[in-house]
């Protein structure tokens, strides 16, 4: 049996754990946003609702407004173009209360319509941030 001083790495060998080390960075990529971070994870609510992305509006939501998933996806369904300019959120602890600066543009027929960000609430379940709506 070979010891492991003896062994040495070949191209082929290289090239394995390189793919190894590249496929292991991009799941961590797509796990989504630090849920961790109340801040991100009102950055990726935002984000997920203007995509209409149900899985991830899922995952965000608080079990308080759970039965509200479906209005949450199709908020944006009957708009183009819709996207987030100048999205800039901060998180004030003492409130749990994550406030954002910018607006959602998004298009009705030829009409660009603004939607200003506001103050979302957020707490904590399950020692994840969750979204959990509007706040003041």
């Amino acid at each position: 049996m070979a010891k492991p001083s003896d062994y040495t790495l070949n191209k082929s060998d290289v090239r394995v754990l390189l793919a190894l080390v590249v496929f292991s960075l991009i799941l961590t990529a797509c796990r989504g946003g630090d849920r961790n971070d109340p801040q991100a994870v009102v950055e990726d609510y935002l984000q997920a609702k203007v995509s209409r992305d149900k899985d991830t509006i899922q995952k965000l939501l608080c079990s308080e407004m759970e039965t509200f998933l479906e209005r949450e996806t199709h908020t944006f369904e009957t708009v183009s173009d819709a996207r987030i300019d100048d999205l800039s959120c901060t998180w004030e602890e003492d409130r749990s209360i994550v406030r954002c600066q910018g607006k959602i543009l998004a298009s009705y027929g030829a009409e660009q319509t603004e939607y200003p960000l506001e103050a979302y609430r957020v707490v904590q379940e399950d020692g994840e941030w969750k979204w959990c709506g509007e706040g003041r």
